[in-house]
């Protein structure tokens, strides 16, 4: 096993890791660097896998830009996931 392989192999873990992180964590602005995060390792591990072109789009598209989105509806809403029990809408209540 060559050193490359390895490489690949902590950074497929390193997406695992943030991407249970991101689904975890109540802190919905750390929910969406941890997704970034997932996205940004992926962006390296398709340029380990010599697809340059899909790494710069995953890259732009995948970590900035849905970051991006995310960010300013996070700003525009509450921060924090609070626990509270959704009450049901009302067309649920007909």
């Amino acid at each position: 096993m060559n050193c490359i392989v390895c490489i690949e192999y902590i950074i497929v873990a390193l997406m695992i890791i943030s991407a249970i992180l991101a689904v975890e964590w109540r802190d919905l602005l750390a929910s969406t660097v941890g997704m970034a995060a997932v996205s940004l390792f992926a962006s390296i591990l398709f340029f380990f896998l010599q697809a340059p072109d899909v790494a710069m789009t995953e890259a732009a598209i995948g970590a900035a830009l849905s970051a991006a989105v995310f960010i300013f509806a996070i700003k525009r809403t509450y921060r924090y996931e609070t626990e509270e029990e959704e009450k049901l809408g009302w067309w649920v209540r007909w």
